[in-house]
């Protein structure tokens, strides 16, 4: 089995971790032990290309489970961890490609390696391995049955092909499952994003600035998360609808141009580029913090930061310190990259439960309907996800109602009134 990893000897830390970190994952777990029995994967190829984290692992040993021949690589430099990698090709056999702050030619060396595997179904964090597929690797379309798409961004991209006409298979957009985005983006984002500052710059949030550029379902959990910690949490959006939603929840909103002049902390998780600018550097108080939770760096301008700075050091573990010309200091976090993992373990096992279901099950999917399926982004089907629902609300003890007949009845019917 080939792989490139940091170093085998770690994997028994992984493996404790994981196995913690499969307690609060009972979804998967039960879909694990009907896969064991079912096979529904069986001699399925599947290329994954996810943050290589011990909930993922899990999400690897369940496709295996069910039969699939997996291989792994990291979707981001800096978010493996090390030891689970280590865990994955030693406990497991599971070849996986991955070390934790690899260089870019050695990240995209990795992608190749997933893709000699000439995957039947993809998996992917941000739509590098269909991005590669169709640009560089285009003999392997006719071996694709479909793909998996986890992240915003990706899917922004996926439609994007979509719509230009280049996706050549369909992908399911995991990332729209309800059990995904409303708890994972939301909940997940917003703990593991605090999580990653904090453990990167040990600064208080209380009492500080905190700028939220975004308010999608990402932004709206950080927003919370900083203000229940203290924080004074201001909002920059282009969405008039979202910045009505930010207001009504409680959030100053202004222009970024604005908030770079009073903000302590600045999170960037909108999936677009540039979002800070020379601009914003410039008029940013001194000592103020930078980082970003999107899927890709390019959120903030590290060239121009680079450009107006006239010294660089690494201060902390995760903490670049850029001195400008007139001797403010500016600190960017993690590289640009998503800071709940380039300086934390991303996000809570608890959540990626659902967001991991998701994954499997659409695998499974795939495997019995894609010669129904066009080339083009589609959802998660609804049965699945509430499947997904009903499964966590019984691994948390949790009870609901149901209708009764005469509630379905009225429900359906037209003829009742006031």
């Amino acid at each position: 089995m080939d792989y490139d990893i940091k170093d085998i000897k770690l994997s028994e830390k992984g493996k404790l971790r994981m196995e913690w970190a499969e307690q609060s994952m009972p979804v998967l777990r039960l879909i694990k032990k009907r896969f064991k029995k079912e096979k529904p994967l069986a001699g399925v190829r599947i290329s994954a290309c996810l943050h290589v984290t011990t909930e993922t692992a899990n999400l690897m040993d369940a496709l295996k489970a069910g039969g699939a021949d997996v291989v792994l690589c990291a979707s981001n430099p800096l978010s493996t961890q090390d030891d689970v990698a280590a865990t994955l090709v030693d406990h497991y056999q599971i070849a996986t490609f991955a070390i934790k702050g690899e260089d870019n030619k050695t990240y995209y060396k990795h992608i190749q390696s997933a893709l000699a595997h000439k995957p039947m179904i993809t998996m992917d964090d941000g739509a590098d391995l269909v991005s590669t597929i169709l640009s560089e690797q285009k003999q392997l379309i006719p071996n694709l049955i479909g793909g998996t798409e986890e992240t915003t961004t990706g899917v922004i991209r996926l439609r994007s092909m979509a719509q230009k006409g280049v996706l050549k298979f369909p992908v399911i957009s995991v990332n729209d499952a309800s059990t995904k985005h409303f708890f994972d983006n939301r909940y997940g984002t917003g703990q593991s994003t605090l999580d990653g500052v904090l453990r990167a710059t040990n600064r208080m949030v209380a009492g500080s600035t905190v700028v939220v550029a975004g308010y999608g379902w990402c932004g709206r959990g950080i927003a919370m998360r900083a203000a229940g910690m203290g924080g004074n949490v201001i909002v920059t959006e282009i969405d008039p609808l979202k910045a009505i939603e930010a207001v009504m929840d409680g959030y100053r909103v202004m222009p970024m141009s604005e908030a770079a002049k009073i903000g302590d902390f600045f999170i960037t998780v909108t999936g677009d580029i540039k979002v800070i600018r020379k601009e914003h550097f410039e008029v940013m108080k001194d000592g103020a913090i930078v980082c970003n939770s999107g899927h890709f760096n390019v959120e903030i301008d590290i060239p121009a930061l680079e450009k107006l700075s006239k010294r660089k050091r690494t201060i902390r573990e995760f903490v670049d310190e850029y001195t400008l010309s007139d001797g403010r200091k500016v600190n960017l976090l993690g590289e640009g990259r998503l800071i709940n993992l380039a300086s934390a373990e991303g996000h809570p096992s608890s959540v990626m439960d659902m967001s991991f279901a998701n994954q499997a099950l659409s695998a499974e999917y795939l495997v019995q309907q894609h010669k129904n399926l066009e080339k083009k982004v589609y959802p998660v089907p609804p049965k699945i996800d509430a499947e997904i629902a009903r499964l966590k609300l019984e691994g948390m003890g949790v009870k609901i109602d149901k209708l009764t007949k005469e509630q379905e009845k009225y429900l359906a019917s037209w003829e009742m009134g006031t």
